[in-house]
């Protein structure tokens, strides 16, 4: 990406905060879905920030593309994640796996925010271990047949398209991809509105009962919706890790401006140490988290530079999965810091501090919960004759 359209991206990204933040969080008190985010991410043409250019996206490379969420994240959690689900879980695997018929099909009108993305693979049984998924597809003719329920996915309410993974019905006990439409009959969809957090992202569950899928919308070869799922997830983990490093930026700088504006025992509480204790903290998180954001971001490249190594797609995985966690963990505690220091007034959702604290509690379970990111983490050390699971 030339510098010129990386600080165009920039300005384009800035300018989308800029007018979404007021609606934002006027949808964020009345707890509703932000419509209109998507219709600001069109007008700024941020709804394929890294699809390529020739199917209608910016192009932008990845350290441009997480630079962006950094600052959507910065909104919010519900923001950012809007993108992570239309983006890095949903255009990614079409961009990585899919035809070129399949890529010009769904990336060109996603890309132009004219179809929203999904990625559907958790359900009510199957959340941290998704080879129990019990969705399932048959085949039948020209078309594929399939049945099951999908929950908890992000965009799932909203989506015009969705990445699902099933079990075949018959024979092969390996999962794929598809590639599924959301328009035809025999879905039912519900949105999931009694949330902690994120209460102006989509969060939804959806059933389908012998929904007609075309055969030409298999994502990849048949068996490997496994491999699909499990790199496309380290393109969400990456995408999560960037949103968490937005909330400890904001959580910084919002408890900066009140430790000095704030008086107490006849002075600004910025000059208790205590309150500077909070302010350090943070600050050395949003360090920790913007250099190891870095040094994922790069392994992620040198593994798709040479795909056919394992080696590279095997560190890639792993620096994803450490930096979401430490990223995750780092911005809920900030998150909390900002809210101590805030004290009554954090207590409210009408401060920022607050809404970041119920928001970036997810991100340490999507994408991965904090415990098996550990599991991989340590097994990555112990080597694969100790996993937890084998």
């Amino acid at each position: 990406m030339e510098p010129a359209d990386i600080a165009q991206l920039e300005k384009d990204v800035e300018a989308f905060c800029q007018e979404v933040r007021p609606v934002e969080e006027l949808c964020y008190l009345e707890h509703r879905f932000n419509q209109e985010a998507i219709e600001l991410a069109r007008k700024y043409n941020l709804l394929g920030i890294p699809v390529a250019q020739e199917f209608g996206g910016r192009g932008a490379d990845l350290a441009a593309y997480l630079a962006a969420l950094v600052r959507i994240g910065r909104e919010g959690s519900g923001l950012r994640t809007l993108f992570s689900g239309h983006t890095s879980i949903g255009q990614y695997p079409i961009a990585r796996f899919g035809s070129p018929d399949q890529q010009r099909k769904y990336l060109e009108p996603s890309s132009a925010g004219e179809k929203i993305m999904a990625f559907g693979l958790t359900e009510p049984e199957a959340g941290s271990n998704p080879l129990e998924i019990q969705s399932t597809y048959r085949r039948e003719g020209d078309h594929y047949r399939l049945n099951g329920v999908k929950y908890l996915i992000s965009n799932g309410g909203i989506a015009d398209t969705i990445v699902l993974f099933a079990y075949p019905q018959e024979g092969d006990s390996r999962m794929s991809a598809f590639i599924v439409d959301t328009d035809g009959p025999g879905i039912e969809r519900e949105d999931m509105t009694a949330k902690l957090g994120l209460p102006t992202s989509n969060t939804a569950m959806f059933e389908l009962s012998d929904y007609a899928v075309p055969v030409e919308n298999m994502l990849g070869l048949e068996g490997d919706g496994f491999r699909i799922a499990m790199e496309t997830l380290v393109s969400g983990r990456l995408s999560v890790a960037a949103g968490c490093l937005g909330v400890i930026e904001d959580c910084l700088e919002e408890t900066i401006q009140y430790a000095k504006q704030r008086e107490q025992h006849g002075k600004p509480i910025a000059r208790h140490q205590l309150v500077q204790q909070h302010i350090a903290r943070i600050e050395l998180a949003r360090q920790t988290t913007a250099s190891f954001l870095v040094t994922a971001a790069e392994a992620k490249v040198a593994s798709d530079l040479d795909r056919e190594d394992p080696q590279r797609l095997e560190h890639a995985d792993l620096l994803a999965a450490e930096v979401k966690f430490v990223a995750s963990n780092s911005a809920f505690e900030a998150a909390d810091r900002a809210l101590q220091v805030f004290g009554g007034r954090g207590y409210s959702e009408l401060f920022r501090p607050a809404r970041h604290w119920k928001d970036v509690r997810v991100c340490r379970i999507y994408e991965g919960t904090d415990e098996i990111l550990q599991l991989k983490i340590a097994a990555s050390l112990l080597g694969k004759d100790y996993g937890a699971f084998s």
